[in-house]
Formats: structure tokens, C-alpha cells, sequence
């Protein structure tokens, strides 16, 4: 399936800027979203999340909600460490 993202730039507050804080862009995550290794549900927050992978081959947790049919919200996203 083919997703829409809605990023929020606000430089205080936003979802691009939390990722910039984990060292990952909106690409990085819309890649993983094309390159799924598992979908699951965040543990704290019972968000959907999946484990995908980023262009660079870096494995990724993505928590987001389907905001409408195909319209994805990303709330946070990291890469997982060995």
C-alpha cells in the first residue's frame, strides 16, 4: 500500500525534529515503511509500530497512527541497537 505522511516542522515540537533528534529524516521512515520487517505495537504507548529498514540498511522502530485510510502520523522513530 502506498502512504501519505503528515510532517510537522515546528522546530520545537514537530515529528521531523524528534526524528532529527534520533538522527533520522522523513525519508529515512517512509523507506522503512516500503521495507517492513515486522509490524508490531508500541509496548508504552499501544501505538501501531513496525521494524523496517532505512535506505542506508539501518533497522528502525516507527511508532505512528493511521490518521485516515493511508494518511500515516509518525510520532517517534529510532534505530534499534544491537
Amino acid at each position: 500500500m502506498l502512504y501519505e505522511f503528515l510532517w510537522d516542522d515546528d522546530p520545537a515540537d514537530g515529528n521531523v525534529a524528534h526524528l532529527a533528534e534520533h538522527d533520522l529524516t522523513p525519508a529515512d521512515v517512509e523507506h522503512a515503511f516500503r521495507n517492513v520487517i515486522r509490524d508490531t505495537t508500541s509496548r508504552s504507548s499501544g501505538r501501531p509500530a513496525l521494524f523496517g529498514l532505512t535506505p542506508d540498511d539501518r533497522v528502525i522502530f516507527v511508532v505512528y497512527e493511521e490518521v485516515a485510510e493511508g494518511l500515516i502520523y509518525v510520532f517517534t522513530s529510532f534505530e534499534c541497537q544491537e
